[in-house]
């Protein structure tokens, strides 16, 4: 109701015993009727924010969630003090931590890659709308290729890390309306891993995002590969959810 009415929650509250008109109900019972459906409040709305950022949120793309800002945060902790630093997301969605690291950290050179053509016009969009459309550039690019031979300060990735035997027991507003693609593991983690580090400058970072109880899996898949300074960094929740390693 406080987005129909353009609101916020606290002004809506002082709103008692307005009269709505019937548009304003009618557009109120419709949004009321799709989340009943279980389509996900971000979806509903059509916007969600994610630090500091409104970001437009529709089926193209998983939604922006509080443990992807974690993700972003230590990439700025890691970036801190280099100059003009070259960033890769690898599978950027929506487009949240490409323009968030872009927004955060104005000498950043951030290039985002998908390899879905409908999450980079959503990715467009919001660069668009945030205002930051000259500072991220967004490519169409399959990692079955690997990650070009272009080199980077930092790789970041929100992989697909779910196995493909927990989608059933999902909620409904995951399992049924966030894109299969970006949620189903097939070995993006281990992908993602082995092709960054060649493309990695000398002392560059590889930064991921890992389910509920992968993370010192994915470690100890990093350290095998020859990564230094691996390190686990855990979500709001207490959750392990970041798994970060150096190239040396």
């Amino acid at each position: 109701l406080a987005h129909i009415l353009g609101l916020s929650r606290t002004q809506l509250a002082l709103e008692q015993g307005r009269e709505l008109s019937g548009r304003e109900r009618a557009a109120f019972r419709a949004l009321v009727e799709r989340r009943a459906r279980r389509e996900p409040l971000a979806y509903v709305l059509g916007e969600w924010g994610f630090r500091g950022l409104t970001l437009k949120t529709d089926r193209r793309a998983l939604i922006p969630r509080p443990e992807t800002e974690v993700v972003v945060e230590r990439c700025l902790a890691l970036l801190d003090g280099r100059a003009d630093p070259r960033v890769l997301d690898v599978g950027t969605g929506s487009g949240a931590i490409a323009l968030a690291i872009a927004h955060e950290q104005p000498r950043a050179r951030v290039t985002a890659f998908d390899n879905s053509q409908d999450a980079l016009a959503l990715a467009r969009e919001n660069a668009a709308l945030t205002a930051l459309e000259d500072r991220v550039r967004l490519v169409e690019h399959d990692l079955a290729v690997g990650l070009g031979a272009e080199t980077w300060d930092l790789v970041v990735s929100n992989p697909p890390y779910i196995a493909a035997s927990d989608v059933p027991g999902l909620q409904p507003e995951v399992r049924d309306w966030e894109p299969e693609g970006a949620l189903v593991s097939n070995g993006h983690v281990d992908e993602i891993a082995r092709a960054a580090l060649p493309t990695l400058r000398t002392g560059g970072w590889l930064v991921l995002e890992v389910g509920d109880g992968q993370a010192k899996t994915v470690a100890d898949r990093l350290a095998s590969l020859g990564y230094r300074d691996v390190r686990v960094s855990s979500d709001l929740t207490g959750r392990d959810r970041v798994v970060e390693g150096r190239r040396p």
